[in-house]
């Protein structure tokens, strides 16, 4: 019965993925069934967007009025779904279980590869899907209505075909496969969320410290040609609605106000999101114009206060990774908690509703026994995985593919806004090292085990006489 439990580790690692999340799914019904409560958690813009989608067939927040508010890919997704199986809660949901059991397979096979030997990587990559079928946070997040876990899936499959391709002796025909399976899936991860296109350019240094600059590029570039016409498409169309071009969406000046104002500082130390943040000057027109305007405040905040640039950083890399759940802190019902850039109590930060999902995070379920259960669980993996970042050390021309997703994805977001729920897609490869030194550790506990075990004294030998 062992053996076949062995054999079948991966599907069984799998179906316990699948039964986890169904059983939290129905478990909480009043969290989830957005569809029933009218509580969307999550972002309820996907859900508006897919709607107008279909009945106006224009993508836009405004039924019929075309935008690029939020990257589409997501939103379109949602689209299908409601089309072919209806709008709910658990169509969603099974959606969102699917992809994370195609995140756990990639990353299985992403440790395979890079971990040596063959057998330690498998085991590895096991223990790394183990800890992101139990990840507390991930399992609450990818069952609501948010673009993370497509998100995820796509990242890995981005770097799994990276992977196979740099393996790769020649650039035959498998490799033309491989490279346009990559591209495809960094083409759909930039319409996801376009924060990924950074980390193809550590993709491309790291393949340096495997092959030389003619066959990085040999592969690459089919790589970035249909990651290129994956896009194309969408920034057409974006040309046509706004006569100038658009980097996929037009959230990015909000987002980079967010982390660039004088708000920042205090609502990042107080424990806040500076989503609750009001602009001095508020920004108007269409969102590409709304955008330039807010782009251009924080600009002009970074120039005129160039000796916060420090502080900002670093505020904003500790929020990013921070072990417990930031934002700390949420508005409640009513509350109208307010900071400005001196720390003082303001009237800035906006109050919710009583309908507002954000106002449930104040409750002891999440509040309490849902951040403490994260920081234990997070907390102890960031642990293992900085011992597992110098055990592996002598693989570093494989690892330090991890290392490059961690810091491209650290670099955007401490320049933009941090939060864990932005971190989160890159924890199960940081996993990869914790599953490393937990393998590692528990091997050495082992053998000391056996080395300290009494053994059994051999019995001395008696010769019988008749």
């Amino acid at each position: 019965m062992i053996k076949t439990l062995l054999r079948f580790r991966l599907p069984l690692l799998l179906l316990l993925t699948v039964a986890l999340r169904l059983g939290v799914l129905f478990a909480f019904p009043s969290v989830f069934a957005w569809d029933q409560t009218g509580t969307v958690h999550g972002s309820d813009a996907y859900d508006v967007y897919a709607r107008n989608l279909l009945s106006t067939g224009v993508y836009g927040y405004v039924p019929g009025v075309p935008d690029a508010q939020i990257p589409p890919l997501y939103a379109y997704l949602v689209a299908g779904v409601y089309r072919v199986f209806g709008r709910g809660y658990i169509q969603i949901a099974c959606l969102h279980i699917l992809l994370d059991v195609l995140t756990i397979m990639l990353l299985y096979g992403i440790s395979r590869h890079i971990i040596r030997p063959v057998a330690r990587g498998e085991t590895v990559g096991l223990l790394a899907g183990a800890m992101v079928a139990l990840y507390p946070y991930l399992i609450f997040q990818n069952l609501t209505l948010i673009d993370t876990p497509l998100f995820m899936t796509l990242l890995h499959a981005f770097l799994f075909f990276a992977v196979l391709l740099r393996e790769r002796e020649r650039f035959d025909r498998t490799a033309l496969v491989l490279a346009v399976l990559d591209g495809l899936a960094l083409g759909l991860a930039v319409l996801a969320r376009p924060v990924v296109a950074p980390l193809a350019l550590f993709v491309a240094v790291w393949f340096l410290f495997r092959r030389s600059f003619v066959q990085m590029v040999l592969r690459l570039l089919p790589v970035a040609a249909i990651g290129v016409l994956v896009v194309a498409p969408w920034l057409v169309r974006d040309m046509q609605v706004y006569q100038s071009f658009v980097a996929v969406a037009n959230n990015g000046g909000m987002n980079f106000w967010f982390g660039n104002s004088r708000y920042t500082i205090p609502f990042l130390r107080a424990g806040y999101h500076t989503q609750w943040a009001t602009p001095d000057e508020p920004a108007i027109g269409n969102d590409k114009e709304a955008s330039a305007q807010l782009f251009a405040q924080s600009f002009q905040f970074l120039r005129e206060n160039p000796e916060k640039v420090p502080e900002l950083l670093w505020v904003k890399l500790l929020a990013y990774w921070s072990i417990s759940v930031y934002p700390g802190k949420n508005p409640s019902a009513g509350q109208s908690i307010i900071i400005d850039e001196n720390g003082n109590a303001i009237a800035r930060l906006s109050s919710v509703s009583q309908n507002d999902p954000v106002d449930a995070y104040a409750q002891p379920l999440f509040d309490r026994i849902g951040r403490s259960v994260h920081t234990l669980y997070f907390g102890a993996l960031v642990l293992l995985a900085l011992i597992g970042i110098v055990q592996t050390r002598g693989q570093w021309r494989e690892v330090s593919l991890l290392l490059f997703v961690q810091i491209s994805m650290t670099i955007v977001y401490v320049v933009f806004i941090p939060a864990t729920r932005y971190r989160v897609p890159t924890d199960p490869l940081l996993f990869i090292f914790s599953a490393y030194a937990a393998l590692s550790l528990g091997q050495r506990f082992f053998r000391q085990q056996r080395i300290i075990q009494p053994t059994q004294q051999p019995q001395p030998y008696r010769q019988t006489v008749e």
